[in-house]
């Protein structure tokens, strides 16, 4: 007996609920309305699916925590403390690594550092992380050029004013 019983535990699934029968002899499968109708579905059964609304440009923004950190990296930063600017915003990237304005700001102090090759680094990693933000794409872009003019690369900063998004 303990056998079967285990048998039937490590058997499989147990068997579904039995479904209520609908009163009157009605049939079990739920009416579908009409199309344009409240509840009606966008893909009626066996239908291809509904094509996907084109998705909406987005659009970064600092939350608050990482909004005061930025406030008080540019009021550093407007005092001369750079260190202090830097550490204060690496702080922020701790909280929101993947947001391209920080990553904008960051570089804005790396340039101001002198330092053109991590601006560019983080300018560029601003890009990557912007996509479908043409106003962050644009400020990482504007980055972007200021540091590969501050290389002295000025044909490829060029270059980057003249993509679409600088625009």
């Amino acid at each position: 007996m303990a056998i079967l019983g285990t048998a039937l535990l490590l058997g499989g699934c147990p068997a579904p609920w039995p479904r209520p029968t609908p009163p009157n002899g009605a049939s079990p499968t739920p009416a579908v309305p009409p199309p344009g109708e409240p509840g009606a579905s966008a893909n009626p059964p066996g239908a291809p699916p509904a094509p996907r609304p084109p998705l909406t440009p987005r659009e970064h923004r600092f939350s608050p925590a990482t909004r005061a950190l930025v406030t008080q990296a540019q009021t550093l930063l407007a005092r001369g403390d750079i260190d202090g600017a830097s550490s204060t915003l690496d702080r922020a990237l701790r909280i929101e690594p993947s947001n391209p304005l920080l990553w904008v700001e960051l570089g804005r102090v790396r340039l101001v550092e002198s330092d053109a090759h991590q601006a560019e680094a983080c300018a560029r990693k601003a890009l990557a992380l912007a996509t479908g933000d043409r106003s962050t794409q644009a400020q990482a872009g504007r980055l972007l050029a200021a540091a590969l003019k501050a290389q002295g690369r000025n044909p490829e900063a060029q270059a980057v004013e003249e993509r679409p998004y600088m625009h």
